[in-house]
């Protein structure tokens, strides 16, 4: 067995070209490789509807080509073979698969399906119908839609496991699309898919999803790691034998059946540990993990592993805080293991991961794996709570979809803690809760009278994050009642919706008083209080509701005597035509910049190379030569982002049709302003060195620099005007030789102002 096992997602996909024959044996090969797969599941009569369904997907998208040239056919077959053998789902999802895109691209109906098949399959299929229609098109309805697959997946789960395998091999195929579409897929699988598949306990396929994303919307980043990953290959496999062998000679001894391996860790989480922690690649330490799992019986299951464990830690000295132990308590996605980090050889940080044949399918084929071990089983289990707790807050009526996304993500696809009540009882939370989160878990009433807590027997504020084994009792008040603030305080939704619920019924108590003011003020002007006069009067203060107008009122937020200007037509209101009005729209707020007139050369749109007057991202600071994209934003006109941007994922994933393709024209005449925060020993004349390379050497006009220096350090930040990205790199790397000098990075998120 290899020292190291690897996944890679960097093959280069050759241009399709067959002939008709050729492809007929293609088609067939890869429907045989399927049926191969499925063997082992086959009962009596399946064969036949596994054939059916593919003959029918086969002639229904017999005219159909992908992006690529091949035939259509040949993506349903890939799905289908993913949802077996990556997946582990069954005969029924296979039929699924097969026939996933007919009833949205083709003439069958979702009544042929279930003549054919049945309501069960016809379900599912309509499940993914419903998601293509989202997902894949470009309204600004994307996040109303995915609370739509939202409750097909408490419905059915094999539907979202369905449409993960569809976006995974997507995912492997996306370098047909064009850079546009590469971006916005990509960052929706970033967005929302690889948490999703996290969340099913599927993290081979979340990881895949992560680098693939990855090498679309940060190509260099990716390039760069996967190069020196294979350029270390040899040297980490020489590492990982020697680390293993007298763990291997124990474990032998004391005749345990296993297998141990090491397995890199993937580039995305390199990438994440490089950026969040502000080192390079070589001081990454944990590139790999050792991966052991036994071969035990269920009752000896969590006795072998922490036998495993102690074996280890005989071996190596382990880094306490790195202890994981999710064999006591699983993940709600049904992942058990026990993580540890050790000192191994060379004084080099190595991570374990230990769990048994039952474990790792579960951790590699999630969902699916996991209802298989538990058929039998009437517990509810932590996988059931999870599609109650997704049901619950479905319920909700709420008309934000962006934000009910965004909830989505914190309160679902998060990692969790557990903490437990002061009776022990154990409840679930995401990493982030706060003791409110924790009131309004145990009940709404509970939530909204909370005035405090204890943890651990302290007294502690409502704001107060929690961690994995805190044990809190919550005080409450009869005074008490929720707060516009405590939505800055909570991350769970069912905490906010029940916050928004309270505010929403404390705002129609007030607006009730507002309610009957304007109405004996309009039967006092002569107009009738009816809902069109009503609107007229929201329109003219620019409210969003009847309820906003009659709360503004109530609240003194208006003054009902500007109403005075309104005319009255029988007994209908009509708004007055202000003079203000034209001058509320800033004509000229693109041209408020001496620059700008420059600035407009830089970038070409689409194909035709107009040239648009646009702004650069605060959040992201993009200089010629970065990867970016444009986005048309309310009220700012086009704003241009660095496809890295911390908020770039966000923006294509919920608002892809607002996206325009953008590339940067050849201009040397203009400066950015751009900043670099650069960390050395503070030694004497580093300063002056610093400023000679910048302004002396390269010519490099300086706008601002500020140095801290203490205990023998320094931090410093410069902003300095470059024309491009290559002259900021040059930059960077003259520095970096500098003797003392620790680390040279871009301003990846700060303001520069």
């Amino acid at each position: 067995m290899d020292a190291e096992q690897t996944t890679t997602t960097e093959a280069p996909i050759p241009k399709y070209s067959l002939d008709a024959e050729q492809e007929k044996k293609e088609i067939l090969r890869h429907y045989r490789s399927l049926l191969k797969a499925l063997r082992p599941k086959l009962k009596k009569g399946d064969k036949e509807m596994v054939r059916t369904a593919f003959e029918m997907s086969a002639d229904a998208h017999k005219t159909m080509r992908r992006k690529s040239g091949e035939p259509y056919i040949l993506h349903p077959l890939a799905v289908a073979m993913i949802c077996v053998e990556e997946i582990g789902l069954g005969v029924r999802s296979t039929i699924c698969a097969l026939l996933h895109d007919t009833v949205e691209d083709t003439d069958i109906t979702l009544e042929d399906v279930e003549r054919e098949f049945g309501s069960e399959i016809a379900k599912i299929v309509d499940g993914l119908t419903k998601i293509s229609n989202v997902i894949d098109t470009n309204t600004s309805q994307q996040a109303e839609n995915f609370k739509k697959i939202l409750l097909t997946l408490t419905d059915d789960p094999r539907v979202i496991l369905i449409k993960l395998a569809d976006r995974l091999h997507n995912m492997r195929t996306l370098d047909f699309m064009k850079k546009e579409k590469q971006l916005k897929i990509a960052s929706e699988t970033i967005w929302v898919y690889a948490p999703l598949a996290h969340r099913m306990g599927l993290y081979n396929i979340k990881t895949e999803l992560e680098d693939l994303s990855m090498k679309y919307m940060e190509p260099e980043g990716y390039k760069e790691i996967a190069k020196k990953l294979a350029e270390t290959k040899r040297e980490r496999s020489r590492y990982i034998n020697e680390f293993i062998r007298p763990i291997k000679e124990k474990l032998e001894a004391q005749h345990f059946n296993f297998e141990i391996y090491g397995r890199p860790k993937s580039i995305h989480s390199i990438w994440n540990k490089i950026k969040k922690k502000g080192v390079s690649f070589d001081e990454v330490y944990d590139l790999f993990a050792i991966r052991i799992i036994l071969n035990s019986s269920p009752e000896n299951e969590k006795s072998d592993c922490w036998k495993v464990y102690s074996m280890i830690t005989d071996e190596y000295n382990p880094s306490p805080e790195r202890l994981r132990d999710w064999l006591s308590n699983p993940k709600s996605n049904g992942y058990e293991a026990l993580h540890t980090t050790v000192m191994g050889p060379g004084g080099k940080w190595v991570e374990v991961q230990i769990r048994t044949k039952r474990m790792n399918e579960i951790a590699e084929k999630g969902l699916a794996a996991h209802f298989k071990y538990k058929e039998g089983s009437t517990d509810e289990d932590r996988f059931d709570k999870w599609f109650g707790q997704i049901r619950e807050v479905l319920a909700q009526e709420d008309t934000d979809s962006v934000n009910f996304l965004q909830d989505f993500k914190t309160s679902f696809l998060a990692e969790e803690i557990y903490v437990y009540t002061p009776k022990g009882e154990v409840k679930m939370l995401p990493t982030g809760s706060t003791a409110l989160d924790f009131a309004f878990a145990i009940h709404s009433a509970i939530g909204s009278k909370c005035i405090g807590a204890k943890v651990h027997h302290k007294l502690v504020p409502i704001s107060h994050k929690l961690r994995s084994g805190d044990q809190i009792e919550i005080i409450t008040s009869n005074k008490q009642k929720p707060s516009e603030d405590w939505l800055n305080i909570v991350v769970t939704a069912k905490a906010r919706n029940k916050i928004k619920d309270a505010l929403r019924e404390e705002k129609r108590t007030v607006a009730d008083d507002g309610k009957y003011a304007l109405q004996r003020k309009l039967e006092g002007m002569g107009a009738a209080y009816s809902p069109g006069n009503i609107d007229e009067v929201v329109n003219f203060y620019k409210l969003n509701s009847h309820l906003d107008l009659f709360y503004k009122i109530a609240t003194k937020g208006i003054d009902l005597k500007e109403l005075k200007d309104f005319h009255v037509l029988g007994d209908r209101l009509e708004m007055p035509k202000p003079k203000t009005i034209f001058t509320e729209v800033n004509v000229d707020q693109h041209h408020n910049k001496p620059a700008n007139k420059k600035d407009s050369e830089l970038i070409i749109f689409g194909e035709s190379s107009d040239k648009i007057v646009y702004q650069l991202a605060k959040c992201c600071n993009p200089i010629p030569g970065d990867t970016v994209f444009g986005f048309v934003s309310t009220g700012k006109g086009l704003i241009i982002h660095r496809t890295s941007c911390p908020n770039a994922a966000q923006l294509l994933a919920n608002y892809g049709h607002r996206v325009v393709k953008t590339k940067w024209a050849k201009n040397k005449e203009i400066s950015f302003l751009t900043g670099l925060k650069i960390i050395g020993l503070d030694d004497v004349g580093v300063i002056h060195k610093i400023t000679n390379i910048i302004s002396g050497d390269l010519k490099i006009n300086i706008a601002g620099l500020t140095i801290e220096s203490g205990e023998g350090i320094f931090e410093g930040t410069i902003k300095v005007f470059v024309h491009d990205k290559e002259e900021l790199e040059e930059l960077v790397d003259r520095l970096k030789q500098l003797n003392g000098i620790q680390s040279v990075d871009r301003f990846d998120t700060e303001e520069i102002v």
